[in-house]
Formats: C-alpha cells, sequence, structure tokens
C-alpha cells in the first residue's frame, strides 16, 4: 500500500513527522486565528489615543472619555485573555509532539546504533529544541508577524506620509533580519555539529570512568574532549557577538524610527496635514508592527538551532523507518535452522560469518568454540536478531526472524551478551525486562538460574537497586542476574555468549545446572565458551575459524576430532624440532 506525501507523489513513505505535522496542522490553524483576534484587540490603543485627542479634548466631553475607557479596557481584558490561551495552547501543542515522537526517536536510535550509529539521545534532545520553541515567544511572533501589513495600512490611512516611513522602517528591518540569517547561519550549523561531538566523547569517557580512573586516561582525554568543545565555543561565541550586534542595532533603529514617526506627525501636525491624534496612533501602530520584528530578530539563534534540530529529525526518521508491521506467528516450540548464513560490515569486503549452517531443536545444547575474532559475538548476534545478515536465513520453527513481531520475538528469545548490559533500577525490574510482571514469575526465572540464594544475600533482596549499569554489582554478580534475565518467561531459543567469564566456581556450578535445567524445559541453546564446564552440558559442537564452520557435529565426535588434529600436528612438527638437534659425529 503506498502513501501519497505532499507533493503528490505515490509510493513515498510518510514518516512519523509527516504525520504528526498533519495532525498539528489544525493546530497552527487555530493559533492564526488566536493572532488574528489579538492582533485586532491591539488596535483598541491606538484608536483610544486618536479618539481621546481628536475628540475628547477637543469636545472636552467626560462622558466620552469613560465609555472609551470602558471599551479601551474590554478589548485589553479580551486580549489577555486571548494571549493567555494561545500560549496554553501552543505549549499542550509542543508537550503533545515530545509526547507522539519520543518514544518513536528512542526506538528509532536503538535501531540506528545497531547500524553503527553513535547519535545517542541526539534525536532527542533535537525534540527537546523543537518542543521549546513551539512553547516560547518566538513562535508566536511568527504569527503575529503576517499582520505587520495590516499595521502599516492603518499608518497609510493616517497620512501617507506616514505610512512611506513606517513601510520603510519595516523593510529596512526585514533586511537586517536577512543579513542575521547570513551572518549567523554557518557558525550556528558548526557550533551545532561541534556540540555533538563534543557531548559524544564526554558521555564516553564518563561511561568508561574505570577504565579512565585507572590507568589515567582523563588528562589526554580531558585534551581531546577540550578541543572539539573550543571548536563549538568559538563558533557558539562567534554566531553570540554577531546576532548581539544586530540585535543592539535593532533595537537602536525601532526606538529612533517610532520616536522619529512622532517627530514626522508633529511636523505635519505643524503645517495642518494631520492631527495630533493621527501623530500618536502612527507611532503606536509603528511600534506594534515592528515588535514581532523585534522578537524574531532576539530569538534568531533560538530559530536557527530549531531548524537544525528539526531538519536532524527528519534525516533520522527517513533513514531509520519504523519496524514493519508484521503478523502474529504461532508460539514456537525452538526448532532453529541457520541456512548459509552470512555477515559483512557495511564497506568491508571480508565476511566476518560466512556460509554458516547448522540446526537445533528443543532441548538441545550447541557450544560454539573458536579463536578471538572468529565470528563467535557475531553469530549470537544474528541468531538473538539483534542484526541483519548480509545473505542466508535464521528460522526459527521455520519463520525466517525478520518476519516475527519484535514483541512475541523477543519473548520467546533470551540472549546474554558477552558484556552484560544492566538498567539503571532494581534487580527486580532487571530480571523482569523492565516490565510489570507478577513477582512469581521473577522469582520462578531466579530460581532457574540458580541466583536466588545470591539475590536474598543482597541488602535488600530483590528490590536492591543496582546503579547505572549495574555499578553496585561485581562483574560475577552481573552475568548472573543477566542470566536470570535471559531466561524470564522461559525462552524457546536461549543464547548465552561467554556466560562464565566472570564466574567462579559457584557460579560455573550453578550455570551447569541452569544449562541441564533449560534442556529439561525444552528449550534449544547455543552456548559460546570454551571451559570443560560449559562442554560437559552440550550435545552438538560448533567450530569457528574466520567465520566458516571448521568442524560441526556431536560433542565427542568434534572433540575426538580435534584431538586427532592436535596429534597430527604434533607428529608434522616434530622433524622440524628433529631437523634442528645437532648430530653426533
Amino acid at each position: 500500500m503506498t502513501t501519497k506525501s505532499k507533493s503528490g507523489r505515490r509510493g513515498v513513505r510518510k514518516t512519523e513527522l509527516d504525520q504528526a505535522n498533519d495532525q498539528i496542522r489544525s493546530v497552527m490553524i487555530v493559533l492564526a486565528l488566536f493572532s488574528l483576534a489579538i492582533n485586532l484587540m491591539m488596535l483598541a490603543s491606538p484608536i483610544y489615543m486618536l479618539q481621546v485627542y481628536d475628540r475628547v479634548l477637543t469636545t472636552g466631553r467626560i462622558e466620552t472619555l469613560v465609555l472609551l475607557t470602558i471599551l479601551m479596557f474590554a478589548a485589553f481584558a479580551v486580549l489577555g485573555l486571548l494571549d493567555t490561551i494561545r500560549g496554553m495552547i501552543s505549549a499542550r501543542m509542543a508537550c503533545w509532539l515530545n509526547a507522539r515522537l519520543s518514544p518513536i526517536l528512542l526506538a528509532s536510535s536503538v535501531r540506528a546504533r545497531l547500524a553503527g550509529d553513535m547519535a545517542g539521545t541526539q534525536p532527542l534532545r533535537d525534540l527537546a529544541q523543537v518542543q521549546s520553541f513551539l512553547s516560547s515567544q518566538g513562535l508566536t511572533a511568527l504569527f503575529d508577524a503576517p499582520w505587520t501589513p495590516a499595521f502599516l495600512a492603518m499608518i497609510w490611512l493616517l497620512h501617507p506620509t506616514l505610512g512611506m516611513f513606517a513601510t520603510g522602517s519595516v523593510i529596512f528591518l526585514v533586511l537586517i533580519s536577512a543579513l542575521n540569517e547570513w551572518l549567523t547561519r554557518n557558525s550556528t550549523q558548526a557550533a551545532s555539529a561541534a556540540q555533538i561531538i563534543a557531548l559524544q566523547q564526554a558521555d564516553m569517557t564518563i561511561r568508561n570512568a574505570e577504565v579512565v580512573r585507572a590507568m589515567g586516561m582523563i588528562f589526554g582525554l580531558t585534551e581531546k574532549w577540550k578541543v572539539t568543545n573550543d571548536a563549538f565555543l568559538s563558533d557558539t561565541l562567534q554566531g553570540a557577538q554577531r546576532g548581539a550586534a544586530i540585535v543592539g542595532f535593532t533595537k537602536f533603529a525601532r526606538y529612533f524610527v517610532q520616536s522619529a514617526t512622532l517627530g514626522l506627525g508633529a511636523y505635519l501636525v505643524i503645517i495642518g496635514e494631520a492631527t495630533g491624534g493621527a501623530m500618536i496612533a502612527s507611532s503606536i501602530l509603528l511600534g506594534r508592527a515592528l515588535a514581532p520584528l523585534e522578537v524574531i530578530l532576539g530569538s534568531w539563534r533560538s530559530l536557527s538551532a530549531t531548524r537544525i534540530a528539526y531538519g536532524r529529525m527528519k534525516v533520522r526518521l527517513d533513514g531509520v523507518p519504523p519496524e514493519p508491521a508484521r503478523t502474529r506467528m504461532p508460539e514456537p516450540y525452538g526448532y532453529v535452522t541457520v541456512d548459509r548464513l552470512s555477515y559483512a560490515i557495511p564497506g568491508v569486503r571480508t565476511p566476518v560469518i560466512s556460509n554458516v549452517s547448522f540446526r537445533l531443536i528443543p532441548g538441545e545444547a550447541l557450544a560454539v568454540v573458536g579463536a578471538s575474532a572468529s565470528g563467535k559475538s557475531t553469530l549470537c548476534r544474528l541468531l538473538a536478531g539483534v542484526m541483519n545478515p548480509t545473505d542466508g536465513v535464521v528460522r526459527l520453527d521455520g519463520t525466517d526472524l525478520q518476519h516475527w513481531r519484535i514483541d512475541q520475538l523477543g519473548a520467546v528469545i533470551g540472549y546474554l551478551p558477552q558484556d552484560v548490559e544492566l538498567f539503571a533500577g532494581s534487580i527486580r525490574d532487571n530480571i523482569a525486562r523492565m516490565r510489570n510482571v507478577p513477582d512469581s514469575e521473577v522469582v520462578e526465572a531466579a530460581m532457574l538460574a540458580h541466583a536466588h540464594e545470591l539475590i536474598q544475600r543482597l541488602p535488600q533482596g530483590y528490590e536492591t537497586p543496582i546503579g547505572d549499569a549495574g555499578a553496585r554489582l561485581s562483574g560475577g554478580q552481573r552475568q548472573r542476574i543477566g542470566l536470570a534475565r535471559a531466561v524470564f518467561g522461559r525462552p524457546k531459543l536461549i543464547i548465552l555468549d561467554e556466560p562464565n567469564a566472570n564466574l567462579d566456581q559457584a557460579g560455573e556450578a550453578a550455570l551447569a545446572a541452569t544449562v541441564r535445567d533449560l534442556k529439561e524445559t525444552g528449550a534449544a541453546l547455543m552456548i559460546v565458551g570454551h571451559r570443560p564446564s560449559t562442554l560437559a552440558q552440550v550435545d552438538k559442537m560448533l567450530l569457528l575459524k574466520d567465520g566458516k564452520v571448521e568442524l560441526y557435529g556431536a560433542r565427542e565426535e568434534v572433540i575426538g576430532r580435534l584431538r586427532l588434529a592436535s596429534g597430527d600436528d604434533q607428529r608434522r612438527e616434530r622433524p622440524k624440532y628433529e631437523e634442528l638437534e645437532p648430530t653426533s659425529s
């Protein structure tokens, strides 16, 4: 099904940002109508002054002055009410836009990170910038600016000379606005780009605080960050100085032309071509006509930053489409088929994984072994659906992993990565995968991972806060809590990448018991590891070498072939050593 875009072309996908824009367009129309009413109420002041000077002062009628004052009071009361409602509408619209797009941007950032994009939370900061501007005076000034010609037309009605002077003043300020955009555009864009890089470097430094502190890297990292941050500050300062100079000149020009209008009006009164009321009213009308332009110039940096942030959001949502809608599959049994699986990093010709094939049935465990950089962790990510293969396919119960709904697939897969990532919150929250579930399910997962006793020894048990990324836990504790999270909900396919890397003897025994229990429940397991305690629990073994399958089969068969190959290697090497030994004469 194709979607018609704003330009009328078919087949162009509308992003969530486009859809949100369609929904808030009606709100923008309402804001424009409120701006029309507000600007009409603004006429109360010049009309009041015009009538007071030209009628009340000449006739001396007190009742006319009282009536005009009451009408002016009512008009300003309505103006204040309308301006309050307009501000509330714009604030609600900004918050709605944030609530509408922030979950989508967060999900797209996760998908982009898996593809190698390091922007992190920058899209959410961009959305916050857009939200801030939509609820600021800069937006209302943009709605008020189109009514400037109406105020100029009224000045023309009072006197053509005053109208020409006012029109020239407005044109002059518009040219100043264009000059401001031209002078600050490049520095604003450069400052924004440098700020993003500086924040990413700071996040990286803070995230690796232990390594930074232990090896004294803080000075080198600080100097590297300082170069980027200084570039950001330099571009920011350059744009700010130019903008401040232009804003200051704009204020001077506005105050001068508004006062000069009074002087020109006084001259016209002296020569008998205008009245005193027209003189005062023209000054007020010109001030009202110039006010939105001055606000826009004052908030130009915010406007420029918002435009850049909006552009980045649009690029992100265009480049990282949402997960496609998928049909919900029947609950799987756990039959896994890997058929000619390959994966290559974009831009790199040599594949990390090449033509890997194997099968797993429920209740079966496969050990994946191999040297470092042989592709073991990449194979785990492909089986977990974290990455999409370059070629080949991974099927669960005969269905390609990419055809499963992401929420359903996540519920039937347990994944323990090599670097265990926990989330700020309690141990219970992490085991429950940050969902609101019955306590019995959390305890069941902990007991299945043989981590219940370990958790009970912690200060607050399951409610123990673990800190950011599990900073309050040891490496072994994080690994066992991660294992409990992986087996939560009794998933059908469980992938464990070096699950015993940080475990002591008790942890190894608990892991072995967990693997045995999981096999009895009918789960299919793939375990990366070389330790005897791991290999003792598996049914099959797969040896990877340079991303390719070197050996695959039953555990005893593969171990036997490895021993045989090791013995052959030793026999082939022996003559070489004998050739180097000295011979007796």
